[in-house]
């Protein structure tokens, strides 16, 4: 069995699949981006075709593997490698795709939830190393988390460990989640929060300097245009990431006090708002945790960068070299 890393990161707007060195480097990789639309079956043959032809372009063969990861948004049954449900492809609910991929070749092949591959990545080649206890939060159009404890993921009984964007934060928000609650954290602190926010603070009367047409529609509203409303010093786009950011900090300080990690890893579309929402959420969350951090918790990001979901699911199979 070979050293090299294969990772398949199958995301809602790309099917991304690489060859990675056993340190965590890209070798060569193909995006593609019609996999949304394709059947069971026909996904299971493009993410098989990518890997082959990944191989014949880079002169592999399949004994060069150490085996071939997959990160799925969703929830997964790590077990049996099931997807039980993801928002991002049609049908799968009940799909044994690590069955159906392990079909087709002999290395060992594993699926997992996207946000559990991108920390263990993040634990062997970012952020995390060096550290046995660790979360990893990617705050984007929705909230995702993966839990390192003691080296290890855990996963739960199920496999669906992490759903921190599930926990309820504001009880008495008007706020729906896509889980059918009010009041989640991904409801009121991520990029599906944002249209409902910013037509809120129009409509409470704040100016914003942003201009809009007059036959705006506010489910455009993404982490974009608040960014665009960051650099041009816009007061709705800054009150907007100031209260995600608080909201995220309390979601932190909710982990920090189940599980009391060392080290809280952030990543994500929206961290790209840069400095005045990751130190909202520092702030909030040490104003929170205050004399009750015995030892010290660091907050960081990312260090894996773009490539982050596809090396996170070749980290999977790690354990299997």
């Amino acid at each position: 069995m070979g050293n090299i890393l294969c990772g398949v990161d199958i995301g809602g707007t790309k099917l991304s699949v690489a060859l990675v060195t056993d340190d965590g480097k890209v070798i060569d990789k193909c995006l593609e981006g019609d996999h949304t639309e394709k059947s069971e079956c026909g996904l299971t043959d493009q993410i098989k075709f990518n890997i082959r032809k990944l191989l014949k372009r880079n002169n592999l063969t399949e004994s060069d593997l150490c085996g071939i990861g997959i990160g799925c948004a969703g929830h997964i049954r790590f077990s049996d490698g099931t997807i039980i449900t993801t928002s991002n492809l049609k049908g799968f609910k009940g799909y044994p795709l690590r069955r159906e991929i392990q079909s087709g070749f002999e290395v060992p092949v594993i699926l997992d939830n996207d946000a559990n591959a991108q920390a263990f990545g993040e634990f062997r080649f970012g952020a995390g190393r060096g550290y046995e206890h660790m979360v990893f939060l990617t705050i984007s159009s929705g909230i995702g988390a993966g839990i390192i404890i003691n080296k290890s993921l855990y996963r739960g009984f199920t496999g669906t460990a992490g759903e921190f964007g599930h926990t309820i934060i504001e009880p008495g928000s008007d706020m729906m989640c896509t889980c059918g609650n009010k009041g989640c954290l991904m409801a009121v602190a991520c990029g599906m929060a944002l249209p409902h926010l910013f037509a809120k603070k129009l409509h409470e009367g704040k100016i914003s300097k942003i201009e809009l047409p007059a036959d705006f529609d506010f489910s455009k509203v993404d982490g974009k245009l608040i960014k665009h409303g960051l650099d041009i010093d816009d007061p709705v786009s800054q009150e907007i990431v100031s209260e995600i950011g608080h909201y995220m900090g309390i979601g932190i300080y909710n982990i920090f006090q189940a599980l009391n990690p060392q080290l809280i890893v952030l990543g994500g579309g929206l961290l790209s708002w840069g400095d005045i929402f990751l130190d909202k959420i520092r702030k909030t969350f040490y104003e929170l945790a205050r004399d009750m951090i015995f030892d010290p918790v660091e907050i960081k990001l990312t260090e894996i960068g773009p490539d982050a979901g596809v090396i996170g699911a070749a980290s999977l199979s790690l354990g299997k070299c």
